[in-house]
């Protein structure tokens, strides 16, 4: 190659990497200016609200939000010291003489789940809005201590056993908001109950799981609003964004180190993936609102199969087999 076509080659690398860097910076505007975000400055003196996962990410920014409107905040960590750690960023950040308290919850654990919820259940007279928003992608298939695939445990399963035992204790303090944060990559999935079962589950890839996860988060939340229709308990899910948050942990090294550079170039931080969150839980405009999904603080499209009621009570029935749900456990729902 002569010097000419050396120096051609250079000139079109350049080009295209500026090109890159132009596209890169434009889209970065456009995605913060047209993102949605949560413009309520209702109180919540009085209330109570439990987020799940509030040791760092959407968590962390929800519970600061929730406890600067002057809620009381039941932070459900699974780990201890980040737990502690983020209970001390949260308890600066309340008003009103708002309080904050740390539970232990390891959603890959169904004992830690109702124990969490016997905690609950035993401390606090009232609960008004649940925040299912703990999640996880993990690329080793292999089972929790309760039998179950790890992804479709803590995204799911673990989530449904926490609001099925929390929904007596939701309906007593009326009005209620119940939230599962979902992702738009449950729209990639087919469901069929039996995929719920480890050994059908292993067979799949990790994304894979990861979308049937949020597949069935978005089912169940759809007929658990059916089954609460008219007592003062609403059920919505969301997809926060693409969200520069620690999901991909689990991943390989290098795997997690493209995905954390990609988001942190061009995806929400925290604080913005967390406002969809705080839309649903707190804004007016979605008071008595129930049953439908979200995305950028306004109503998103579902896909078929999360419209599908003949699915959702076979999805319902299947994972109260799983999570082992007791006779005493099942809730009344009272309209």
């Amino acid at each position: 190659m002569g010097p000419w076509a050396a120096a051609v080659g250079e000139l079109l690398l350049s080009q295209w990497t500026l090109g890159v860097l132009v596209f890169a910076v434009v889209f970065k505007v456009w995605y913060k200016t047209t993102q949605g975000a949560c413009t309520s400055r209702r109180r919540l003196d009085g209330l109570t609200a439990l987020v799940t996962g509030a040791n760092s990410g959407i968590g962390l920014e929800t519970a600061k939000d929730l406890a600067r409107r002057g809620a009381r905040v039941l932070m459900a960590c699974r780990d201890p010291q980040r737990g502690q750690k983020a209970l001390e960023a949260v308890r600066a950040e309340a008003t009103g003489g708002a309080s904050v308290e740390l539970l232990s919850l390891d959603l890959s654990s169904l004992q830690s789940v109702r124990a969490c919820a016997a905690k609950v259940l035993a401390l606090e007279p009232r609960l008004h809005i649940l925040i299912n928003n703990a999640g996880a992608v993990n690329v080793a298939h292999a089972p929790t201590k309760d039998g179950l695939h790890d992804t479709l445990q803590v995204n799911f399963l673990g989530p449904f056993l926490l609001t099925v035992l929390l929904v007596e204790l939701l309906q007593r303090s009326a009005p209620a908001r119940v939230v599962f944060v979902s992702s738009s990559y449950h729209r990639f999935a087919r469901l069929t109950p039996d995929l719920l079962d480890y050994p059908r589950a292993r067979e799949l890839h990790a994304v894979q799981v990861y979308c049937l996860s949020k597949l069935a988060v978005v089912i169940v939340a759809n007929e658990l609003s059916r089954r609460l229709k008219g007592t003062g308990v609403t059920v919505n899910s969301l997809h926060p964004g693409a969200v520069n948050t620690a999901i991909f942990r689990h991943f390989p090294p290098w795997i997690s180190l493209f995905f954390n550079a990609f988001l942190r170039i061009f995806m929400k931080n925290a604080v913005e993936g967390a406002q969809t969150t705080i839309h649903v839980a707190v804004c007016e405009e979605v008071e008595g609102v129930t049953g439908r999904y979200f995305s950028d603080c306004t109503e998103s499209w579902l896909r078929s199969q999360a419209l599908d009621e003949k699915l959702a009570q076979e999805v319902w029935e299947k994972s109260e087999k799983l999570v082992r749900l007791r006779d005493y456990e099942r809730p009344s729902f009272h309209s």
